[in-house]
């Protein structure tokens, strides 16, 4: 279906401003992403916006056109409006030409397969949105299976953490648990937990990483537990040279990630 939107007060409009809360996204089990680089890579990635909202003055694409055809052929519903709904539905003053409505994924633990990829990540209390959208790049990059958010983490379907993730909230798996919840579905399987720290750490280059490996990087100000770094099979330290005493926490993550998939291509 397609119909054009023209009124700020419209209920369609009140509903997708709404996304940008958490609360209502949670009520809603929806989702807002934004611009047509996102949502071809979650088109290519096997995901159609069940509502795609496009400006009237949007620039031809044949990628916008494609994605247009394949939603309304899933029966999804096409809407045009001005560029101030847009700025409205979006929050930015000066938005991308397309936003899409995508139904929230499954984040129960029940969707890693352990066995699917030889690299993991798992964010502990992870706050910043921008901080849990480059981790899931770093995933993607990385080939990792998906990235597990423990106790009180940033929303991944929030705006902040889809634009950051660079379409990679759509290419990878993404579970949300307490650590109560997680730690013995680690433990009843095959899976080597590791983090970052000072505590009987070793040097993370040439440590003894083994498949699966779960990177475990904790909150920004806080780091990790420490009863969470006792469980770790293994605590690496990263040398810092500067004056700086502690890497941003998706940067640790990203470092740590790649040395360990250096180490498990051997």
């Amino acid at each position: 279906m397609r119909r054009e939107i023209t009124g700020y007060s419209n209920p369609t409009v009140k509903y997708l401003r709404s996304l940008r809360e958490k609360k209502h996204r949670k009520a809603a089990g929806e989702f807002l992403a934004e611009g047509l680089r996102l949502l071809t890579d979650a088109r290519e990635s096997g995901y159609l916006p069940e509502l795609l909202v496009m400006a009237k003055t949007r620039e031809a694409h044949t990628l916008l056109d494609v994605l247009e055809a394949e939603v309304l052929r899933s029966g999804g519903e096409v809407i045009e409006t001005t560029p101030d709904i847009l700025s409205k539905i979006t929050g930015k003053s000066n938005p991308q030409a397309v936003t899409g409505v995508f139904k929230e994924f499954d984040t129960s633990l029940d969707v890693i397969d352990r066995d699917a990829a030889p690299i993991w990540m798992v964010a502990e209390s992870l706050r910043d949105p921008g901080n849990l959208g480059t981790m899931l790049r770093t995933c993607d990059a990385v080939g990792a299976g998906g990235l597990i958010l423990i106790d009180d983490c940033a929303d991944p379907f929030s705006a902040e953490a889809v634009r950051a993730s660079m379409g990679a909230v759509f290419t990878q798996n993404i579970a949300r648990a307490s650590w109560d919840e997680f730690l013995p579905w680690l433990r009843s399987g095959a899976g080597q937990l590791v983090a970052a720290s000072l505590r009987d750490a070793v040097p993370y280059r040439g440590a003894a990483y083994a498949s699966p490996c779960f990177v475990l990087v904790g909150n920004e100000s806080q780091g990790l537990p420490e009863g969470y770094e006792a469980e770790c099979d293994l605590r690496v330290t990263m040398p810092m040279r500067g004056r700086a005493d502690s890497l941003n926490a998706s940067v640790a993550g990203a470092v740590l990630a790649y040395e360990v998939l250096a180490a498990l291509e051997k």
